[in-house]
């Protein structure tokens, strides 16, 4: 059995999310030990035990040892059971509890169902915007542009906002079967001219306002035009806010930044904290945005062409991810530094699928 530590690298919950996802895809028996160790509340939340029991219901696997706080899981496969798992019920409706991220959650479910030739309906229940990850919109704009592209395709849709403290936002998505995944080349940087999105719920609509019209006035000074924006008060159980700028184009360009509303903090500094991350790609010629550039590398490492994009920083965690996936299913990668600011990821898929 494959062991993988998840206290290597940034030590966060991408590697139990990779590890999980391709365990899932390839059925390859998998022990995850020190999971989140690094993080001040270590061991598996919310988000991670909904994802584990969903996987294993759909693709009739056992999992050991899942529980909220538990640092190790271990994912058994029968070998003899060649059977698959039919899915009954039009929609299947999964609630997190409290404000669990939906967004990290289908980080892991949306290339573990696609990837494996699944389509499924699901309703999830949570948070949709919350600290430390991306928010729905990002996902729903950023990330399933680029993805459309690989040949993982899905559809969002947001019916209630979900902020911290009490979640309950409502989404519901439907994913579909992967039967051709393909390669891209991400790598011509063109200047395109952003969109904001700010939401809010139960408050006023001038949070929503002043959050773009600071990170509008930052674009301008850093010389990023921007005349497409939009701004919305949405139903949620507990108020915030949170901004979404990014620019996305058929030629590969999928760029976004967001930043979630937090008490005390002033909108002017929730919009302005949305621009420095946009502007700080933007500068460098990004094609792909830092986060991004992570969530790719598990889709491509199951697409046996080279695929490339270009990015302007090596992040800790873009490095821990490849070599966490490279270890598991076999990919090969390779970065070249182009030059300051600038350097081209090459990912060539295993054939493991």
């Amino acid at each position: 059995m494959l062991i993988i530590d998840g206290s290597t690298g940034e030590g966060g919950g991408q590697i139990l999310r990779s590890a999980l996802t391709i365990s899932t895809i390839i059925k390859k028996p998998v022990k995850i030990i020190n999971i989140r160790t690094k993080r001040n509340n270590p061991g598996l939340r919310h988000q991670h035990v909904t994802a584990i029991k969903l996987l294993s219901k759909l693709f009739d696997i056992q999992i050991e040892n899942v529980g909220l706080g538990a640092e190790w899981i271990q994912i058994i496969f029968d070998k003899n059971n060649k059977k698959e798992i039919e899915i009954k019920e039009d929609k299947l409706n999964i609630d997190i509890g409290t404000a669990g991220s939906i967004p990290l959650l289908l980080q892991t479910l949306i290339p573990a169902i696609a990837i494996s030739q699944k389509g499924i309906n699901i309703q999830l229940t949570g948070g949709t915007d919350v600290k430390h990850s991306p928010t729905i919109d990002y996902i729903r704009y950023v990330m399933k542009e680029a993805f459309n592209k690989i040949g993982i395709c899905f559809d969002i849709n947001v019916i209630k906002r979900g902020f911290f403290p009490n979640g309950k936002g409502i989404v519901n998505i439907n994913i579909h079967k992967s039967n051709i995944l393909k390669p891209i080349d991400f790598c011509n940087f063109k200047e395109i001219n952003p969109n904001i999105i700010s939401v809010a719920g139960r408050l006023p609509k001038h949070v929503t306002d002043r959050q773009i019209s600071s990170a509008l006035s930052n674009l301008e000074k850093n010389g990023i035009g921007c005349d497409k924006y939009k701004s919305s008060i949405e139903n949620s159980a507990s108020p915030g806010t949170s901004i979404l700028i990014y620019s996305t184009s058929e030629s590969g360009i999928h760029i976004g930044a967001d930043s979630i509303g937090e008490k005390n903090i002033k909108a002017e500094i929730v919009g302005c904290r949305a621009s420095e991350k946009f502007i700080e790609e933007y500068k460098f010629r990004s094609c792909i945005d830092t986060n991004l550039a992570d969530m790719l590398v598990l889709p491509l490492s199951f697409v046996k062409e080279k695929s490339r994009y270009k990015i302007s920083r090596i992040s800790k965690h873009l490095l821990t991810n490849l070599e966490i996936i490279k270890k598991i299913n076999g990919m090969e990668y390779q970065i070249d530094n182009v030059s300051e600011n600038e350097f081209i990821v090459t990912i060539k898929g295993s054939n493991s699928i």
